[in-house]
């Protein structure tokens, strides 16, 4: 990810919510966090599409979990958080908490 590259507010969500499952991050455990965090239902297509997509710009990576009973033998991936996904969200943070900073918004001074 280049410095001039910004991430968007659902992979903000997607890698934060990585970050914070740590060990326990797949797939459904994800969406089941964001919905928790958020107040309403994501696809879980759509996590996996963001998963896929910050995959390959080396924010995070994977590896395939053992089978599962429960799971039909189907095995989980999981994903773990790069430094180049600490980074990316350290500079978000900084980037937002900058333009914040200073800035009171009153909802109704706004037409």
């Amino acid at each position: 990810m280049s410095r001039n590259e910004f991430l968007g507010e659902f992979e903000q969500i997607v890698l934060l919510t990585v970050a914070r499952l740590r060990s326990d991050a797949y797939g459904m455990a994800i969406r089941q966090e964001i919905e928790a965090h958020i107040g309403r239902g994501i696809a879980i297509g759509s996590v996996y599409a963001a998963l896929d997509r910050m995959e390959r710009k080396g924010l995070l990576s994977s590896d395939v979990g053992d089978p599962t009973p429960v799971r039909g033998g189907r095995a989980k991936r999981f994903y773990e958080l790069q430094a180049r996904g600490a980074e990316a969200l350290r500079r978000s943070r900084e980037v937002l908490s900058g333009l914040w900073d200073g800035l009171t918004i009153d909802p109704e001074s706004f037409a």
